[in-house]
């Protein structure tokens, strides 16, 4: 299973970044090797609209099965996000990513689709 966090860091310490279109970098975790892997999202920062359809496209091309996130995408992100069989879990706005995946392990998350 393909997990994407949106992270401020690139470790299981980092923080959680709440936002979703404009997450400075996604962690994605393949549980399949134990492998943990930083994608930045970087070119969202100087976008007036549109961030949350550009960042949905990246986590398409991921294959994310799972995606945590703090408040959760908006929902011109969510038709785009909804035509594949990922699941996206918010509220762990203010968590680590260990703590996000403990949280989604233990079924603490919301599921926003």
């Amino acid at each position: 299973m393909k997990i994407i966090f949106t992270t401020k860091g690139n470790t299981w310490d980092s923080h959680m970044d709440p936002r979703f279109g404009r997450t400075e970098m996604f962690l994605v975790y393949d549980d399949s090797n134990n492998t943990l892997q930083e994608v930045l999202n970087s070119e969202t920062e100087s976008m007036e609209h549109g961030a949350g359809l550009q960042t949905s496209k990246k986590v398409l091309e991921l294959n994310a099965d799972v995606i945590i996130t703090g408040n959760g995408a908006g929902q011109k992100a969510l038709e785009i996000l909804k035509s594949v069989n990922a699941k996206m879990y918010v509220g762990a706005g203010d968590m680590s990513v260990k703590e996000a995946y403990d949280a989604f392990k233990s079924n603490k998350l919301q599921l926003q689709f």
